[in-house]
């Protein structure tokens, strides 16, 4: 299996390789050649698998340069019931006929994120002693990521992580989850500016090549082809739970600002699991719903990027959206290129209303989008809570309130739960009027010591501070 870049560079490499890369040598994404294609004979032998076995079974469709005993084995170590919580890992909720919850939840850091960081840091570990090489992680985060990034890799050997986030635009929560790490090999740094700054300069800093080169820069956002790659397995998980047949269709709902999440929704539909609708879900940061809605592109500035009581999502470059618009040009590296390095630097947005890919998007690759306001997630949040007495967090809320809109008779709808509700507190108890329970591990993090160090929004500063920090 060979991967090339969304922005056309000649290079193929093999999985391995772009696990520790990263961006590629053209600043495009990583994706396969093709996607591996699956059928109901194979939908039927994978079927009654434990998530561990069909992580495996998915996986090595992408990666052959890993010894299948290795690979296996590192899917067991990473989904126990230990650490996820469940046997099922992913087990699915019926909040009513036709609409389910998926929990991706469970995991060390209560939000999806762990789904896949759990496994990459298993494969960065496995690689780097393979390899006898050390890696520094540079990453941005708007919440959850960062979080999932430092609970896995934390005393791992090797490998080092220099996070960014966007100064006090975090949940409290999340950023004591973060910030009270005191491993040695963790390093918070708070930008003073928003998300999209955050994701800026990982971007800049991943394409000064010399500078990746000799510190070994590595990155866990969802450029990583890897991180993308193990989020694809719990669709086929919440595809399996919702049927019985392996022909009938299920739509999924996505709560969604880096479009990482639902393009592993989109991996999983190309490989042939019969997903009919992919429902983006925004709040009011909509650049994605006005895509899917318009065919307008529309990169907001750092000051247009409202921030929202679903945080996470407080995003206005979805850095993922390059891979699926490379698929709807017909994998056209130049034309990728010209959109999203030229046009998007210079003017901001790009428009393909006009093209026949874009009119023709829905019908050949399920996607369509809705948005989610402050009132309709304190809405959501209470009727699901009054109705089904279940508590869902504010981004979860944003899904569930898209996803009744695009509900359609007979096709079961799953919506991905991104995140447990004492990640938001806040606006939980607005909407409830008390505060969510929280697992007993994490009683008092607000109030314990933190480790952050805060610099400007500057990709020459933290590379300094990188450099200062790896020896």
């Amino acid at each position: 299996m060979q991967y090339l870049s969304t922005r056309g560079h000649a290079d193929r490499k093999r999985f391995c390789e772009i696990l520790l890369e990263g961006l590629a040598p053209d600043g495009g994404l990583y994706l396969p050649e093709s996607y591996p294609q699956v059928n109901e004979a194979t939908l039927a032998k994978w079927r009654g698998l434990a998530y561990a076995d069909l992580a495996f079974e998915i996986l090595s469709l992408y990666v052959d340069d890993i010894p299948a005993a290795d690979l296996q084995a590192i899917c067991r170590k990473t989904y126990t019931e230990e650490v996820f919580g469940t046997k099922a890992i992913v087990p699915l909720k019926k909040l009513e006929d036709g609409l389910y919850l998926e929990a991706l939840s469970n995991g060390p850091t209560l939000a999806f994120k762990d789904m896949a960081m759990q496994l990459l840091g298993n494969l960065f570990e496995y690689e780097l002693a393979r390899r006898g090489e050390e890696l520094n992680i540079l990453g941005a985060t708007s919440g959850d990521t960062g979080s999932a990034a430092e609970y896995a890799m934390r005393g791992k050997k090797g490998v080092r992580v220099f996070m960014t986030s966007p100064n006090g635009r975090m949940s409290p929560f999340q950023q004591a989850q973060m910030f009270s790490l005191q491993d040695e090999n963790i390093h918070n740094i708070a930008v003073e500016g928003v998300f999209d700054d955050c994701q800026d300069i990982v971007k800049a800093v991943s394409n000064d090549l010399a500078f990746k080169r000799q510190y070994k820069i590595g990155t866990v956002n969802s450029i990583n082809w890897a991180r993308l790659m193990a989020q694809v397995v719990y669709y086929f998980a919440g595809y399996f739970q919702a049927t019985n047949s392996n022909t009938a269709k299920v739509d999924f709902t996505v709560p969604s600002g880096n479009f990482g999440n639902v393009c592993a929704g989109h991996v999983a539909r190309m490989m042939g699991l019969p997903i009919g609708k992919l429902v983006v879900a925004t709040n009011e940061n909509d650049v994605l719903d006005e895509f899917f809605r318009t065919g307008v592109y529309r990169v907001r500035s750092s000051a247009d990027t409202h921030e929202t009581s679903s945080p996470s999502m407080d995003i206005s470059k979805a850095s993922n959206f390059e891979r699926f618009v490379f698929d709807l040009l017909g994998r056209d590296g130049a034309k990728t290129k010209a959109l999203f390095h030229d046009q998007l630097s210079s003017q901001g947005r790009f428009d393909l209303s006009a093209e026949a890919a874009f009119k023709s998007a829905e019908q050949r690759y399920g996607f369509v989008s809705g948005k989610s306001t402050h009132a309709d997630r304190l809405a959501t949040i209470r009727d699901t809570h009054k109705r089904f007495g279940t508590t869902i967090d504010t981004h979860t809320a944003d899904g569930v309130k898209v996803a009744r809109e695009k509900l359609q008779p007979g096709v079961p709808m799953v919506v991905l739960e991104t995140a447990l509700p004492i990640k938001f507190a806040a606006t939980i108890e607005e909407a409830l009027g008390h505060v969510p329970e929280r697992p007993a591990k994490f009683e008092g993090i607000e109030d314990l010591p933190k480790r952050v160090k805060l610099l400007p929004a500057d990709a020459a500063v933290i590379k300094r501070y990188i450099a200062d920090h790896v020896h």
